[in-house]
């Protein structure tokens, strides 16, 4: 039996063009396996073969833990009965003991290849993704060998991919034997069929491709630093340039437009922005609206939003078709933009105006008229004014320094006692509440004023009862909301 194992290793190891240690490896393992099910199926089993005679040993083997750790006694024993085996022995390793080696007749030959052969395949699957891996090729070009259940399988060389039908692009027909071109999403190791998924409409695709057609990018003369897609009708990409002789644009376009034409034709007539990357977020978002002209824009750096107002001629080229360009252009550039015509913007804006004069009036206990002069003057909150540099106060005009140092102590007195009830409503907050993920202790003090103390409290709420009492975006009130919900559904489950 020794010397047709021998036999067999050499002949696989041939037929399979592989190294002999990998059959032995496999040979090992088909072994073990067939020896587990003889003593217990739970047992762990190790089988050594001699490389130069084919003779093998098995062994049965324990995993040593401590006492108390002791949870699968086919596979583990503790470490005071492994000690009373051997002396020496440590936590972490192996008490051993010889098993009978399996007659080889009995699992039959053809069983045992059968397990070796797929061992050898799993290692060529995994030694084939290896080298292609190693070329980092994150464009992979390859073609269509077939269609399963709408996905697409892409053979590229030696190794197989799979184009899911999500990440074509839509109105795209591709069919056995068209050659087609796409960017590695990722890899899933655990599949068992191609582990490489693909994508076509990944905004990274579209920057590749402009990587191949523009030499100028793989110079470092110019790169893509953002990409915005809706795969096969429009994208945008930002682009920059780091030398001061090359148009960014203009190089990407190409001669007559060839560069970006080479591109849309790839993407099935997808057509394609450029814009001027800019480190200015106002005017890159400015950009990136194109061809719409803006009028003015706000900046709001917490809500990493921006409010873009254009007149009533430019909206619905800011717009787009079903909100296409403002999407893209948010996109893009990371920010969220609000789009907005003039009289919309100057009733926002007196709308926040009367908030903050409301507030001056009624905490800070002044007329009309301070209020009107704290908000001229760029204030918005009690915070800014008790905390300002006192020298920016006094630059005020209309403020003599009595007056400031009046508002600074009045708004100062008024954050004070905020903060004492804050803390006696926040004894009353439950702790489960104070955990969940968007909750601050501000916000849960307002929530406690208002009675809700409790996980369930809030989960009870409605959205508008809970942005009302706290003020809070809809979108934040929506996810607080959800995350307090989450428990209920998981016990449902």
């Amino acid at each position: 039996m020794s010397r047709e194992l021998l036999m067999l290793v050499d002949a696989l190891a041939r037929e399979k063009n592989v190294g002999k240690d990998t059959v032995f490896a496999a040979l090992e393992s088909a072994l073990a396996s067939a020896t587990k099910k003889r003593v217990h199926d739970e047992a762990d089993v190790r089988v050594e073969v001699d490389r130069n005679t084919g003779s093998f040993e098995s062994f049965r083997r324990w995993l040593v833990v401590p006492d108390e750790e002791l949870e699968l006694p086919e596979q583990q024993v503790g470490l005071s009965d492994a000690q009373t085996q051997l002396a020496d022995v440590l936590l972490g390793d192996y008490v051993e003991e010889t098993l009978e080696p399996i007659d080889f007749g009995r699992i039959g030959a053809q069983a045992a290849k059968q397990v070796i052969l797929q061992k050898i395949r799993d290692a060529e699957r995994e030694q084939v993704l290896n080298d292609f891996l190693e070329r980092k090729e994150h464009l992979v070009t390859g073609t269509v060998k077939r269609l399963e259940k709408g996905n697409a399988i892409i053979e590229a060389g030696r190794v197989e991919a799979v184009l899911p039908r999500d990440q074509m692009i839509p109105k795209e027909n591709l069919r056995p034997g068209d050659r087609v071109r796409a960017w590695l999403r990722k890899i899933d190791r655990a599949a068992r069929g191609p582990q490489l998924i693909l994508s076509r409409t990944a905004p990274e695709f579209i920057m590749k491709l402009f990587e191949l057609e523009v030499p100028e990018i793989e110079d470092g003369l110019l790169e893509i630093r953002s990409a915005a897609r809706d795969p096969g009708v429009r994208a945008k990409i930002a682009v920059k340039s780091n030398d001061q002789r090359v148009d960014p644009i203009g190089t990407c376009v190409g001669m007559r437009g060839s560069r970006v034409t080479a591109v849309t034709n790839e993407l099935a007539g997808e057509r394609v922005d450029i814009v001027l990357w800019s480190a200015d977020p106002a005017q890159f978002v400015i950009g990136a609206l194109a061809p719409a002209e803006v009028s003015s824009i706000v900046v709001d750096e917490e809500k990493h939003a921006m409010d873009v107002v254009v007149d009533e001629n430019n909206l619905a080229i800011a717009i787009g078709r079903s909100g296409q360009n403002v999407r893209l252009a948010s996109e893009l550039t990371g920010w969220t933009i609000n789009l907005m015509t003039v009289e919309e913007s100057q009733k926002k804006q007196q709308a926040e105006t009367s908030t903050i004069r409301q507030l001056f009036i009624a905490r800070l206990d002044v007329d009309e008229e301070v209020a009107d002069i704290l908000i001229q003057e760029g204030f918005s909150t009690l915070e800014e004014v008790a905390y300002v540099p006192l020298a920016e106060m006094l630059e005020i005009d209309a403020f003599d320094e009595a007056t400031v140092n009046e508002l600074r102590e009045r708004s100062r007195n008024v954050l004070l006692t905020e903060a004492i009830v804050d803390e006696e409503q926040l004894e009353k907050v439950q702790d489960d509440l104070l955990a969940l993920d968007g909750m601050s202790k501000s916000l849960a003090a307002k929530l406690a004023r208002h009675g809700v103390c409790t996980r369930d409290d809030l989960a009870d709420l409605a959205v508008d009862e809970l942005i009302e009492m706290t003020g809070i975006e809809d979108d934040a009130a929506k996810a607080l909301i959800t995350t307090a919900r989450a428990h209920w559904f998981a016990a449902e489950q």
